[in-house]
């Protein structure tokens, strides 16, 4: 597979919420790197699409990331998997990019059911994996481990930053820079 140019991106962040958040493993990694690619992709103008599953029963995102929505899209979920909410499908369609970039909790839950559905539907779905995570490590593992069977890619959130600039000595690299620096 080719890398991830920012121009076929959509990074999709699923429900990293306030009453969720504080029981997920490396809760504050999954946030901060979560949090580096929102700003990376506000930078390289790459659509976010951000996820809350039931907002009115775990709360809505998290209050670190709450500064950084404006320019987003916030989305409601009841299911799973984000796919089965038809406004979601239609809102990736809108956006009309195929590779989607995903983030947050829990990664054996909403993370995996949105993957493999964004597979099924013909779109090359990654996981960022030090941004995502579940209450226990052994959840997320096995997570992982059952994307990667499906053929879902894995990356890094600054292996993603590092391909979405594609090359150094513009701009956005040295601001993107700072961001991989911090």
């Amino acid at each position: 597979m080719p890398v991830n140019r920012a121009e076929d991106s959509v990074l999709l962040i699923v429900d990293i919420q306030e009453k969720l958040s504080p029981h997920i493993f490396e809760t504050e990694k999954v946030t901060e790197n979560s949090a580096r690619l929102i700003k990376t992709a506000k930078r390289l103008d790459i659509p976010v699409v951000i996820t809350e599953q039931y907002p009115r029963g775990l709360g809505h995102t998290v209050s670190a990331l709450q500064p950084l929505l404006d320019g987003c899209t916030v989305m409601e979920k009841i299911h799973f998997g984000a796919l089965y909410e038809p406004a979601i499908v239609d809102r990736l369609a809108e956006i009309g990019r195929r590779k989607v970039l995903l983030t947050g909790s829990e990664t054996h839950v909403c993370v995996m059911q949105t993957a493999l559905a964004l597979k099924e539907l013909g779109y090359t779905p990654s996981i960022v994996e030090d941004a995502s995570s579940s209450r226990r490590a052994i959840e997320r593992a096995t997570g992982l481990k059952r994307m990667q069977q499906e053929g879902v890619l894995s990356v890094t959130t600054e292996m993603l930053m590092f391909e979405w600039l594609h090359r150094a000595g513009t701009d956005e690299f040295r601001d993107v820079l700072k961001l991989i620096k911090d």
